[in-house]
C-alpha cells in the first residue's frame, strides 16, 4: 500500500487546486433500454409514438449534458436483441412492443448523432453473455440466438447464456462489435456481463471443459475463456477504428486485498474477469467497475483499482439507484463522499443509472450541475494508442455588434476519424471552456457584459483519440493576445515567491510543471502556447501569479 499512499499524497497535496474541477475526467452514465428502465418510456406503433420516443431521448440527453455528463453508455445489445438495425440479432421489443419488429428510426444512430451534437461521447453498451429467459426467447421464435446458433448457447435453469468456453463465442462477439464500430460513429464499445454467471445460477459447463480444457485448472481455463472473448472484441474493433475506446464493467472488487476481504464476491476469482490484466495487456482502454457498495467495501477497493490501472482511466460505477427510498434509501452524502474520494484519486465517475440522476434523486442532479460538474470537461486522451496532437486551427475573429464571431478552416489531421474543436475564454486568470467537442468551424461569443468582448479567446483542435492541439489565441482585431502575459522562448523570470511550489498550467488548466520556487524557470521544453503561473502550498491552496506565452 506504500505506492497507493504516495499516489494519494501527491494528488491531494500537489494537484488539489485542480481536483475540484479537473479539465479531463470521464463523467459517465448508463442509459438502460432493457424493459425501458431509462428509455423509451413506452412502446410505439405510430409515427407520432416514435416521434415521442425520439423527443424523450433528446430531452434526457439535454438533462444529462446540463448536469455535466460527457459520456453516455447506451444499451445497444440487450439480451441477444438489439437497439439498432443489426444483421446479427432481432430488434428488442421495447421500441414497438413486438420482439423482432423495427421502429421507424434507428435508436443507436439517433443516440450517436444527438450525443455528438451536445459534445458528449456515445459508447455502445453490449451485454455479452446473458441471452434472456425461456419465455422471452420463445417470443423471438426462430430469430432467437438459441435457435439460430444453439452450439454457442447453454441453459442455466430457466435462463440462457452464451458459453464463453466455446471458441465460437469469441468470434461471434468480435464480429458483432466490429459491425457496430463499422456502421456507427460510436466513441466506444462497452462490454457488460463479460463474465461467468455467479454461483447462484446453475451454469453447468462441465462438458465444455472436458472438450476444451486441455488439462488446465478449471479456474484458469475459465479466466482465459473470458479473456479470449475480450481480445477478440479488441482485435476486431481496433482493425476498423483504432480510436474507438474499449471498456467493460467488471464486478466492483477485483480480488481480495491484503487487509480487506471481498467476502467471496470479486471479479477475478468468483466470475473469472481478469480485468486488471486486460488493462495491462492493452485490450481495454478503460474500466467501469460496478462499485455499488459503501464503507470498507468501497474505499479500499476503489484505491486498488486506481493503483493497478496501468496508466489507463478507471471510472468507478456508483450505485445511485440506492438513493431511492424504494431501494436502500442512501443519504446523498454517501454518494457525494464517494464522488469526491474517487476524484481525489484521479478517477472519473459513472452512475447507474440515468433515470435516478435525471429525477434528481435526493438532490443529486442539482449537486452535480451546480457544484461538482459546474465546469465541463473532456475525457482523457488515448495517448497509449496515439499521442500526436493535430495542428492548431487558424482562427479569425470578427466583431458583430455586441458579439464576436470566431471562424477557422477545417483542420487537416493525419490521424483518422476527423477532428472536433474546443473554445475557451480567459476569465479570472483561468481558461474556461465555452464549447467542447463541437464539429462546427465557427463560434459566436456573446457575453452578457459587453466589456467581456475584450477577453482573450482560444480555439483548439481535438482528434478522435482526445489529443488537443496547442491553442490559437485571439482577441479583437484577429491579433494574438498581447501581454499582461510576457512572451518567452527558453527562460521565464520569476519574482520572489513565498510558496511551497510554483505550478504551471496550460490553456485548459492542466498542470504541466511543478517545481520549487526559483528566480528563473527553464521552459524551453514546453510546447508553444499560453500558460499560467500559480503558487501552490502543501495543503493544495493555489493563487495565480502571472501568465506567459511560450514561443
Amino acid at each position: 500500500m506504500k505506492r497507493l499512499s504516495a499516489l494519494c499524497l501527491y494528488i491531494i497535496c500537489v494537484s488539489a487546486a485542480f481536483a475540484a474541477l479537473p479539465p479531463r475526467e470521464v463523467r459517465a452514465v448508463w442509459l438502460t433500454t432493457l424493459s425501458g428502465l431509462d428509455w423509451p418510456r413506452s412502446a410505439a406503433t405510430t409515427p407520432e409514438g416514435f416521434a415521442r420516443q425520439r423527443q424523450s431521448l433528446c430531452q434526457t440527453l439535454d438533462s444529462l449534458r446540463a448536469a455535466g455528463i460527457n459520456t453516455v453508455l447506451f444499451q445497444t445489445r440487450i439480451r441477444a436483441t438489439s437497439a439498432y438495425a443489426s444483421p446479427f440479432e432481432p430488434w428488442d421489443g421495447v421500441f414497438t412492443g413486438t420482439p423482432g419488429l423495427a421502429p421507424d428510426y434507428d435508436p443507436l444512430a439517433l443516440a450517436v448523432d444527438e450525443c455528438h451534437r451536445r459534445g458528449m461521447e456515445l459508447h455502445a453498451w453490449v451485454v455479452a453473455f446473458p441471452l434472456g429467459r425461456d419465455a422471452a426467447l420463445r417470443r423471438l421464435g426462430r430469430s432467437a440466438l438459441t435457435r439460430r446458433r444453439p452450439e454457442l448457447c447453454r441453459r442455466a435453469g430457466d435462463q440462457w447464456y452464451m458459453d464463453p468456453g466455446l471458441p465460437g463465442v469469441a468470434e461471434y462477439l468480435g464480429a458483432l462489435c466490429a459491425d457496430i464500430a463499422r456502421r456507427y460513429d460510436v466513441d466506444g464499445i462497452h462490454l457488460d456481463y463479460i463474465r461467468y454467471p455467479e454461483r447462484g445460477i446453475p451454469f453447468d459447463d462441465r462438458a465444455t471443459y472436458r472438450r476444451h480444457g486441455h488439462g488446465q485448472p478449471r479456474d484458469r481455463w475459465r479466466r482465459e475463456a473470458v479473456t479470449r472473448c475480450v481480445r477478440a472484441v479488441h482485435d476486431s474493433v481496433r482493425r476498423i477504428k483504432p480510436w474507438v475506446r474499449l471498456s467493460c464493467s467488471p464486478v466492483g472488487k477485483h480480488a481480495d486485498l491484503a487487509r480487506y476481504s471481498s467476502r467471496g464476491w470479486n471479479a477475478r476469482d468468483a466470475v473469472y474477469q481478469d480485468a486488471q490484466a486486460w488493462l495491462r495487456a492493452g485490450w481495454m482502454d478503460l474500466l467501469f467497475p460496478m462499485m455499488y457498495f459503501t464503507g470498507d467495501h468501497f474505499y479500499p477497493f476503489a484505491a486498488d483499482w486506481q493503483e493497478q490501472s496501468a496508466g489507463r482511466p478507471v471510472v468507478p460505477g456508483l450505485g445511485i439507484y440506492f438513493l431511492s427510498p424504494a431501494e436502500r434509501d442512501w443519504p446523498l452524502r454517501t454518494v457525494e463522499r464517494q464522488m469526491r474520494f474517487v476524484r481525489r484519486l484521479g478517477m472519473g465517475q459513472a452512475y447507474f443509472r440515468s433515470r435516478f440522476l435525471t429525477a434528481d434523486t435526493k438532490g443529486l442532479y442539482r449537486f452535480m450541475a451546480d457544484e461538482f460538474y459546474a465546469r465541463p470537461a473532456l475525457t482523457p486522451a488515448m495517448t497509449w494508442v496515439d499521442s500526436i496532437a493535430p495542428p492548431a486551427p487558424a482562427v479569425r475573429v470578427e466583431r458583430l455588434g455586441h458579439s464576436l464571431r470566431l471562424s477557422w478552416p477545417a483542420v487537416a489531421d493525419n490521424a483518422p476519424g476527423g477532428v472536433a474543436y474546443c473554445v475557451y475564454a480567459l476569465t479570472g486568470g483561468e481558461w474556461r471552456p465555452l464549447s467542447l467537442r463541437q464539429s462546427a468551424t465557427s463560434y459566436a461569443y456573446a457575453p452578457a457584459l459587453p466589456a467581456r468582448l475584450t477577453v482573450p479567446l482560444a480555439v483548439t483542435a481535438l482528434d478522435r483519440y482526445g489529443n488537443e492541439s496547442r491553442p490559437a489565441i485571439v482577441g479583437l482585431g484577429d491579433e494574438a493576445v498581447p501581454t499582461p502575459a510576457c512572451v518567452v522562448a527558453d527562460s521565464l523570470p520569476l519574482p520572489p515567491l513565498d510558496a511551497e511550489f510554483v505550478l504551471l498550467t496550460d490553456v485548459a488548466g492542466r498542470p504541466v510543471m511543478t517545481v520549487r520556487p526559483t528566480r528563473s524557470l527553464a521552459v524551453g521544453a514546453l510546447a508553444p502556447g499560453f500558460y499560467s503561473v500559480r503558487t501552490l502550498d502543501a495543503r493544495g491552496r493555489s493563487h495565480r501569479v502571472s501568465a506567459f506565452v511560450k514561443r
